[in-house]
Parts: structure tokens; C-alpha cells; sequence
């Protein structure tokens, strides 16, 4: 009988992709949402990639409540955690970020370990590795942390502080625990609701940046992503284990010019800001809260 995973925040542009490559490979789905009213409208989306959309099931859960997570997971075989906040602006109250993403995770983990699941995998971030740090050049492995008390990105404490509570939770448990760490994750939308990990792409098309900052960063194509939570789920050498998915490092420039090159009808710039330029207006401008101070500097993914 096909295993049965459960899949969080099934409404998510990664959670998607992990959905269609769990049925593409023979599993069976259950994913959560937070409002089950937008059901009919998520399998819909689901039947324009896959024949097997009505195969999957759905239950509700929020990362705030502890209800429903043990419901969501009875009867599953293992456990995909990917709902967490992705806030496209910070807000000030940093709470608002770390609370959701910290209790959600230990919400499904306890749900797991009353639900008699084994194996987990949950989606971390790159976020909670590269941060915090002074050097300007380095190369970081998945041995490495964000210092969360040297930065002010409630982005980047919410993803190192929420796995961290995740690794200490399993500890006392049974519960066979592997973690993803993904880069800045672009690729195919499922649905023009295409959430925070695109806004980059959108807003470059839209003409919106006059000029683009000196910032680089570590991309990852989602579908290598949905492929590596499976292939984390299915090795047993990857149990108690972290893993970064990155493809390489890309500037900011470098992703306007492919989009320039590829959209000629729109307005994409691709002017390079200088670099004190680039620091000075990432803290001042709100969409560029989560590269504060990132000008300049190079930040490679060692995921060898």
C-alpha cells in the first residue's frame, strides 16, 4: 500500500511542488490549510498538473493552534513540514514572524510523535545558515548557523530558531528527523497566487526597480527542491542530518539581464546600483528589508 505523507501548508509554492512529485512517485497526500474553504479552488489548481489531484486529501490546521495537527496526521506514513511565515516585508514586532514558524513546527512535530510517524523532513531555510556572521566573502555549510542575536531580520531568526526548536524537540522522541535548507527558490508558479518567493521575478517584470542593487544570492529551481524533501524522506543515511539545496550563486543584475533577454516587451532595468548605494537604500526601502547591509557581499552555499 503507497505511503501516505502529510504535507503542511499545502497552499504553499514549495509545499505545491512537493505535492505533484509525491504523486508523480506513488504516494498518497494529505496536505493542511488554514482555511478549508479555499479546498475546491487549491484541487483545481492541483487537476491542471496532475490526474491524481482527487486523490488528495485535506485537513485543516494553523501554526498558531495546536488544533487539528493531530487529526492532520493520523493515518500518514510521514511528515513534510514546510508552513512557516515568508513575510515580504519585516514587520516590527519580529514576534509576529518568530512565533508562527517556531510553534508550527513544534505543533506538527507533536502531532508526528502522537500520530506514531517516524520520519519527517522539515523545510528550514539557507536563512538559517548565512547570517549574523562578519565576514563580507565566506562559503557556509550546513555545520553553520545564523547568529540570530546579530541580526534584525525577523525572517532570518524565525527559520534558524524554529529548527533548532524542531532538533531539540526530537530529541526525547522516536522521531527520525531531516531538515532542508533551500536558497532563494525560483522556477515555475502553479497559480498566479504565487506567494512571497516570486515577488522578486514580478516585480523586476513590472518595471519596478529603476535599478538594481549589488546583491548577490544562492538560487535553487523549486522542482530540485520538491526532489530533495523526497529523496531526504526516503534515505536512511539522511536521517539526523541538514541539508542545503542550492544550485549557485546569481546578482541581482545577472537575474534582470535573463529576464530582460527572455521578456523584451518589459520594462526590466538593468542598471547596477553601487554597492554603498545598494546598503544605504536597503535600509531605508521596506521591500529590501531582507538584504540589509548584504551589498557587496558574497555568500556561498558549500552543499557538497
Amino acid at each position: 500500500m503507497p505511503q501516505k505523507i502529510l504535507v503542511t501548508g499545502a497552499s504553499g509554492f514549495i509545499a505545491g511542488h512537493c505535492i505533484l512529485d509525491l504523486l508523480e512517485h506513488g504516494y498518497q497526500v494529505r496536505g493542511t490549510v488554514r482555511n478549508p474553504d479555499k479546498v475546491p479552488a487549491l484541487r483545481a489548481m492541483f487537476a491542471k498538473y496532475t490526474d491524481k489531484a482527487d486523490s488528495i486529501e485535506f485537513a485543516q490546521a494553523d501554526l498558531l493552534s495546536e488544533d487539528g495537527w493531530t487529526e492532520a496526521a493520523q493515518g500518514c506514513d510521514g511528515l513534510f513540514h514546510l508552513a512557516s511565515p515568508v513575510p515580504l516585508q519585516q514587520p516590527k514586532n519580529h514576534e509576529e514572524v518568530i512565533r508562527p514558524a517556531v510553534d508550527g513546527a513544534l505543533n506538527a512535530l507533536k502531532a508526528a510523535n502522537n500520530s506514531g510517524i517516524k520520519r519527517v523532513v522539515l523545510t528550514s531555510s539557507i536563512a538559517a545558515v548565512m547570517f549574523g556572521h562578519k565576514e563580507k566573502h565566506r562559503t557556509f555549510s550546513e555545520a553553520d548557523w545564523t547568529n540570530v542575536e546579530a541580526t534584525d531580520v525577523a525572517y532570518y531568526k524565525s527559520k534558524a530558531l524554529a529548527e533548532k526548536a524542531a532538533w531539540d524537540y526530537v530529541k526525547d522522541t522516536d522521531i527520525q528527523l531531516s531538515t532542508v535548507l533551500p536558497a532563494f527558490v525560483l522556477g515555475p508558479a502553479l497559480e498566479s497566487d504565487y506567494g512571497t518567493s516570486l515577488q522578486l521575478i514580478v516585480e523586476l517584470l513590472s518595471g519596478n526597480y529603476p535599478m538594481v542593487p549589488k546583491i548577490g544570492f544562492e538560487a535553487v529551481d523549486v522542482r530540485d527542491i520538491a526532489t530533495l524533501h523526497r529523496l531526504a524522506y526516503e534515505k536512511p543515511e539522511a536521517v539526523g542530518k541538514r541539508f542545503i539545496g542550492a544550485n549557485g550563486w546569481v546578482m541581482f543584475k545577472d537575474v534582470a539581464k535573463t529576464l530582460k533577454g527572455a521578456y523584451p516587451n518589459n520594462k526590466v532595468s538593468t542598471f547596477e546600483l553601487p554597492e554603498l548605494l545598494s546598503n544605504l537604500l536597503s535600509y531605508v526601502v521596506k521591500d529590501m528589508e531582507m538584504v540589509k547591509g548584504e551589498g557587496g557581499k558574497t555568500k556561498k552555499a558549500d552543499n557538497s
